[in-house]
């Protein structure tokens, strides 16, 4: 669990980092009791050293020494945001800090910064926008009935990333610099972390190529920030059932692409179908391989997974689908609770004979399949609402990373 005891011994009334544009940024900032002006820098320098000074165990102290603030980080109430908490859609609301640190190609990260959420400069030959280097990943932070927060398996996004970055020849924060950037994130934005059982707060940790090129090449510098907002249900369903049609056509990923990690065009290139889809009144496009045109890969944005009997079966991670963190918790949730899961291809003909078909993901965590549409017959599943097992699953899963059950796999970190 997270403390912030020792804030009562760090007076809130001085910035850590010289300016916004420091070239030197680092992550982390907590939230304090109450709106509070920065001193002038000799001042800053006095505090530090005397905060520092009194024997602080780091080991309770929720971020790292090097935590920085910009001088746009100023601490408020922590009152919830005046939004209307009940009709939360996922959508993007702006919220009051982002995070953002930099690297240069070869090189280590600075130190991190909290500043106010805004727009931020890119010049035109940006690496990200001329060659598509860039990775996101996604997370949430829910709200406790005792008002702390918790975070969901935050260490699988940093390492997911890592592996992505690789992949794309970025370099990478270390797990415990992302770790530690996410935590600094929430917690600065903690009043829009909606109230228990209205959502959730969505975490974007982004990674771009953010260094100017002109050839093919790697960007000489790179960006790491994270925005947040708060979310209801992804789709516009709620928890009723989905509707997906099978894309037999377009393809998703390759084998030997980069369908296996989270890069910014793995989505882009869903745009044309899914609409397409939508315009005929199905919720998302569950796509095929590309080589046989026959084994279930994945939907839009999130994974798939068919139900018979005991046995709950989903695609194979073999490089052409992502590796989600839901998925591989609900095939531990679904283990516990005495289910059989095979990782495996999955033809689609599977789907005219399941019990139950779900998908799962960071946005829509377990949503039932009510239909699937392939080549134009459709195959319904149960009357409306989840069936018996995605209901199971989905009740276990968001019930720990709500802490309204003992978290026995150690998956959530606490943050007060």
């Amino acid at each position: 669990m997270e403390s912030s005891a020792v804030l009562a011994s760090l007076q809130p009334t001085y910035l850590i980092c010289p300016s916004r544009s420091s070239s030197s940024s680092a992550a982390a900032a907590t939230f304090l009791p109450q709106r509070t002006r920065f001193s002038p820098p000799q001042l800053q320098k006095q505090i530090l050293a005397s905060a520092y000074s009194r024997n602080v165990n780091e080991a309770n102290y929720p971020f790292k020494r090097a935590t920085v603030l910009s001088d746009s980080y100023s601490t408020e109430a922590s009152e919830l945001a005046d939004i209307d908490w009940d009709n939360l859609g996922f959508g993007f609301l702006p919220t009051d800090y982002m995070y953002m640190m930099k690297c240069t190609q070869g090189g280590n990260y600075s130190k991190g910064e909290l500043q106010q959420f805004g727009k931020i400069e890119l010049s035109p030959s940006a690496g990200v926008l001329n060659y598509g280097q860039g990775l996101f990943e996604g997370l949430k932070a829910y709200r406790k009935e005792d008002g702390n927060i918790l975070l969901f398996r935050p260490e699988e996004n940093a390492l997911r990333m890592r592996l992505g970055a690789e992949r794309m020849c970025m370099p990478s924060p270390t797990v415990e610099q992302f770790v530690e950037a996410v935590k600094a994130t929430v917690l600065a934005n903690k009043r829009w972390v909606p109230p228990r059982g209205k959502g959730s707060l969505y975490i974007r940790p982004l990674l771009m190529g953010s260094g100017a090129v002109l050839g093919l090449a790697p960007a000489p510098e790179y960006t790491f920030l994270i925005y947040v907002s708060p979310v209801g249900n992804y789709f516009k369903e709620g928890v009723a059932p989905i509707h997906l049609i099978v894309e037999h056509e377009l393809h998703r990923a390759t084998p030997g692409g980069t369908g296996g990690v989270k890069t910014i065009g793995n989505y882009a290139a869903v745009l044309k179908a899914q609409s397409a889809a939508k315009a005929k009144g199905y919720s998302d496009v569950l796509y095929l391989d590309c080589v046989h045109k026959k084994y279930l890969e994945e939907v839009s944005s999130c994974n798939i997974f068919v139900v018979k009997g005991n046995v709950i079966s989903t695609p194979a991670i073999k490089g052409t689908i992502l590796p989600g963190i839901t998925r591989k918790s609900i095939i531990d949730v679904a283990r516990s609770q005495g289910f059989q899961v095979e990782e495996r291809l999955v033809a689609v003909e599977e789907l005219l004979d399941a019990d139950e078909v779900f998908c799962t993901g960071t946005a829509v965590v377990v949503s039932p399949v009510g239909s699937v549409t392939y080549k134009g017959e459709r195959v319904s599943y149960g009357a409306d609402g989840f069936g018996a097992v995605s209901q199971q699953l989905y009740s276990v899963l968001t019930r720990l990373q709500m802490g309204l059950i003992e978290d026995k796999m150690d998956w959530t970190v606490e943050l007060s």
